[in-house]
């Protein structure tokens, strides 16, 4: 008998205990009618906004913050979080949850660097679109009608005097001995999408010591750089979309082969965030509507005139009605 009533009293204290000190058990869902609240009424993380250590990767970013904060959506700010295969990386694994990309860097993501479809601004969206979902789970929302490819730009003096408009001219002059040093980013030099395919497209070759290799993927620094002609710099890292250029002095080299894909810029967010907040997407339309001219006169505001990138992308967006 005691032993009977021993074992009633550990079932008595195992059904108590826990509702006195709590379990670590999970809440069973709530059934109809009960008084729980909904899970929709429950705050939701911030979503983490990066960008790449860029001029319009920031302002890109600051523009995404405060169309989402504009919605209601909560933000936390991560731009110029780092160059593309950090940030790329950080979206994959989840540490961040949106940040503007290039539909271009699709060949490279997933290794058509030879496809033709990249020079195809429908296209190569539609692809990158497609294949992200299916491989990373990762949203491209709308890209905006701007290509900012990559590419280089000399200063208007030299390209004057030397008759240097496009990158054929460029290539004839260095391979007739002639000085040049150009600057770029670690992933300019090296990527197969950017100074190595102009050089084998173009038939040039530029040696270790005619180039300076900065970690940043800022032109504003690179396109200074040979604007001033610092330690010799007479060529220089650029975007399409710089709005640097014309202040500069610089001249952008026409690609008459084409080497370059589209790079059209675009958010791209992972899809269990778009889940949590649907409304992104309507949310971040604006960001379609930045076509060349805008992109540089905005870019030129940052790297020119010295704006922050929050103030000008605010400054804009209200400009347009986008804020409320």
């Amino acid at each position: 008998m005691k032993k009977i009533i021993i074992a009633l009293l550990i079932c008595l204290i195992g059904a108590v205990l826990p509702a006195c000190i709590g379990t670590t058990e999970p809440p069973l869902s709530p059934s109809i009618g009960s008084s729980i609240t909904p899970a929709s009424a429950v705050p939701r993380a911030p979503v983490i906004v990066a960008s790449k250590i860029d001029t319009e990767g920031g302002l890109l970013g600051q523009m995404i913050i405060a169309l989402l904060n504009n919605s209601g959506i909560p933000t936390t700010d991560k731009t110029q979080f780092g160059p593309t295969s950090v940030v790329r990386q950080a979206l994959i694994s989840g540490e961040i949850d949106i940040y503007p990309e290039y539909t271009g860097n699709g060949a490279f993501f997933f290794n058509e660097p030879d496809s033709i479809i990249w020079k195809d601004a429908k296209a190569g969206y539609d692809r990158v679109k497609t294949l992200d979902m299916q491989k990373n789970n990762i949203v491209w929302l709308k890209p905006s009608p701007a290509n900012n490819t990559w590419g280089i730009a000399i200063p208007k003096a030299l390209s004057d005097s030397k008759n240097i408009k496009s990158l054929t001219d460029f290539a004839a002059y260095i391979n007739g001995s002639n000085t040049v040093k150009l600057i770029g980013s670690q992933e300019f030099v090296t990527s197969a999408a950017a100074l190595p395919a102009f050089q084998t497209a173009y038939k040039f070759t530029l040696r270790q010591d005619q180039l300076i290799v900065v970690s940043s993927g800022d032109t504003a620094q690179t396109e200074k750089a040979a604007s001033d002609g610092t330690n010799g710099v007479n060529a220089a890292m650029a975007y399409g979309t710089d709005g640097s250029l014309a202040a500069l002095g610089l001249v952008f080299l026409a690609d008459p082969l084409n080497v370059q894909p589209v790079y059209e810029p675009c958010p791209i967010v992972r899809n269990a965030v778009l889940g949590a907040y649907p409304n992104i997407e309507t949310a971040l339309d604006p960001i379609g509507t930045l076509d060349l001219t805008t992109l540089q006169s905005l870019n030129a505001q940052i790297a020119v005139q010295g704006k922050n990138a929050a103030e000008v992308a605010r400054a804009y967006l209200k400009l347009k009605g986008f804020l409320k």
